[in-house]
């Protein structure tokens, strides 16, 4: 049976009569709610705090799903690659408390969220968290002074944050699509305009020609696909898995992402054949005991982050890299005059 999110999320991309007409006018209240609220922030009638380093935000207009945070990871790495000094701030959902971290060694998922641990860990960039983006960057400028652009992750509706560069991630799922509606008729956080006012789109899950004119006017349109790396073991990145012999031993999948059949279908792409699959809500709190009885268990690095004082040598993990095209390191660098 489906669960109430589930039925929601299927309405969102197969519209249903019934769900429209009872949904739409809600839709119709988020808009003008959301509209106001814009106007003000545009007047100055509420303040926008700005921050002594530029700051790009990285985000969507949709509810999740869109393959940002790979995305933010990728252009962090290209950016360090080029000598610029970055540093990474978020909300931190799912974490235990509101306040403002700063992330170390030692931060655990309930300390800073999932996600932004995962960011951590993976490009090493200084990052802290806070429901109010702009003191997480004022802490983490302070612990980290040599910090030269700020990542903002998932920010693009956190306009109390005055920021320099606005980059949107789009699915290429749904271009084309003309039918996209606000919450909660639809998936979208704003209005499909949005993307005309930021200042590059990048279409996600896009290996080929994309049609850019249904984003017009804007004009600073990337792509961007997903390349697996190398199975490794939990915490142990320097063991890998040898696929090669699966044959005969029972696999188990587990997910808590926002579309977790994606990372399903992602193995059976590199000839895995899973046995049972176990799909989580996004964030989920996931723990040893959530795990299948399998001889070999293959979860997200998303999820592995919620394991750290876990260690079993049948838990493995799949990392994911995104492709970005053309340069967004490169371009995000001329935009704001950096190296």
């Amino acid at each position: 049976m489906r669960k109430p999110h589930q039925i929601i999320e299927r309405h969102w991309q197969q519209p249903q009569p019934l769900f429209t007409a009872l949904l739409r006018p809600l839709s119709r209240l988020f808009q003008t709610v959301y509209r106001v609220r814009r106007y003000l922030y545009q007047t100055g009638r509420l303040k926008r705090e700005k921050l002594p380093v530029p700051v790009a935000v990285v985000g969507n207009i949709h509810a999740g799903g869109t393959g940002k945070t790979p995305i933010t990871a990728a252009l962090a790495a290209a950016l360090q690659a080029r000598g610029i000094k970055v540093g990474i701030i978020s909300r931190g959902y799912g974490r235990r408390n509101s306040g403002v971290h700063v992330l170390t060694r030692a931060s655990t998922a309930a300390d800073a969220g999932d996600e932004p641990l995962m960011l951590y860990r993976q490009t090493g960039a200084p990052t802290a968290v806070g429901s109010r983006r702009a003191e997480a960057a004022k802490a983490l400028l302070a612990a980290h002074p040599h910090i030269e652009l700020l990542l903002a992750d998932d920010g693009l509706q956190h306009y109390a944050l005055q920021r320099d560069i606005e980059i949107a991630v789009f699915p290429a799922a749904d271009i084309g699509r003309h039918d996209l509606d606000l919450l909660p008729n639809g998936g979208l956080r704003e209005p499909l305009s949005r993307l005309h006012s930021t200042d590059a789109v990048v279409v996600s899950g896009c290996r080929g020609h994309i049609d850019k004119a249904y984003f017009r006017p804007s004009e600073n349109i990337f792509t961007s696909h997903i390349e697996n790396g190398r199975i490794y073991r939990l915490h142990r990145p320097d063991i890998l898995l040898d696929t090669g012999r699966l044959k005969n031993r029972r696999v188990a999948a587990v997910a808590g992402i926002a579309k977790p059949e994606r990372f399903f279908q992602s193995l059976a792409a590199i000839g895995i054949t899973v046995h049972e699959t176990l799909a989580l809500p996004d964030h989920a709190a996931i723990t040893p005991a959530d795990l299948p009885a399998a001889d070999i268990v293959i979860i997200t690095e998303k999820d592995a982050v919620k394991l750290a004082d876990f260690d079993a040598d049948n838990v493995w993990v799949l990392p994911v890299c995104a492709i970005i095209q053309p340069d967004l390191a490169a371009w995000v660098a001329g935009r704001l005059n950096l190296k």
